[in-house]
């Protein structure tokens, strides 16, 4: 069965799903820890955090999501889908869909028992002893969440209809956090990554919009090659001790490609990208900070983001299909994909 995919919000922090909510209402009390850090700027990019080693093999980070009710719009629940990890044929109790008679509504979303939360889990490789670490690295603010304190659930993809066949391939698998809350909440959560572990891998207070300025033509002969296409505007940003440039290339009078290329203060290359919308299924551009998105709606983030890891990059692509991910300012480091259930 092929499944649907779910076109995420511009900002890698949030999708929001509207959903009739029935059966998980219920919010339990949970185990908060917040913390909050101002922001050092004096640390260069030499200076990477080393403190709580990070195991970053079959590491996965997490798109939150907001499941809103379709006949209370106005209240949603907070929720974690690991469906694009946990892809068991048999996530749910299957008798519910057997019995004749249940209202749609009810099966819109379903807690788990402790056998398939049991194996939820373990097929994620935790344990109930570890947590949920939720970063908002615009505010500079962490939650540790006890996975033992969080509810398993299962909800009902959106793009199922009253009437259709429902089967366990249906739903999406994860985990609830909050229950039941204002819309308003989006702004709590966006901006947020998630992770599951039993060590925070996020570095505080490293993490800045990108400042993105016109830059002249002479940025623009100095730094990029010629092209087939013909060339744009021209950018530049800082962070710490590097300068961001980056070139757009048009066709038909349209962008349809960005080159990056980031220098530190020595004017050695330590990186370069592509962004072209070529061969990509509906994907755009993102508006760049502070040209043309206020400081409201900025999507281009850089900085020191993992432990142990180098300086990072994203929000230059807004994707209607699969989920964005986060570059490393490093070519022998991988990108790693947000994992944000995106079905249609």
């Amino acid at each position: 069965m092929l499944r649907k995919r779910i076109k995420i919000n511009p900002a890698l922090g949030l999708l929001l799903v509207h959903l009739a909510i029935a059966g998980c209402q219920k919010e339990d009390k949970k185990t908060v820890t917040d913390t909050k850090k101002t922001v050092n700027d004096s640390i260069k990019t030499t200076s990477i955090v080393q403190e709580d080693k990070i195991d970053y093999h079959n590491f996965n980070i997490y798109n939150i999501s907001l499941m809103s009710s379709a006949q209370n719009n106005e209240l949603a629940d907070v929720f974690i889908s690991v469906s694009d990890i946990y892809t068991d044929p048999h996530p749910i109790q299957e008798d519910i869909l057997k019995q004749k008679g249940i209202p749609f509504e009810q099966l819109q979303c379903l807690e788990l028992d402790s056998k398939h939360r049991k194996k939820m889990i373990d097929a994620l490789h935790l344990t109930e002893d570890d947590s949920l670490y939720l970063f908002n690295y615009e505010l500079n603010t962490l939650q540790k969440i006890p996975i033992n304190q969080l509810k398993a659930v299962a909800y009902l993809s959106p793009y199922i209809s009253e009437g259709e066949e429902i089967d366990p391939e249906s739903y999406m698998l994860g985990f609830q956090i909050e229950a039941n809350k204002r819309n308003d909440i989006y702004d709590q959560y966006n901006n947020v990554i998630a992770y599951f572990g039993n060590k925070n891998p996020f570095i505080e207070g490293k993490m800045q919009a990108i400042a993105w300025k016109k830059a002249g033509a002479d940025i623009a002969k100095k730094y990029f090659t010629h092209s087939k296409l013909k060339p744009g505007n021209t950018y530049q940003a800082r962070y710490e001790n590097l300068t961001y440039y980056m070139q757009d290339y048009l066709e038909e009078e349209m962008v349809t490609e960005r080159k990056l290329v980031v220098f530190n203060d020595h004017n050695e290359k330590i990186f370069e990208k592509t962004i072209t919308t070529a061969g990509s299924d509906g994907a755009e551009f993102s508006p760049l900070n502070g040209i043309e998105a206020d400081q409201a709606n900025y999507t281009q983030w850089t900085g020191y983001l993992f432990k142990g890891k180098p300086p990072v990059i994203f929000g230059f692509m807004t994707q209607s299909f699969g989920c964005p991910s986060i570059t490393f300012l490093d070519k022998k480091e991988k990108d790693f994909t947000i994992n944000c259930d995106n079905r249609h």
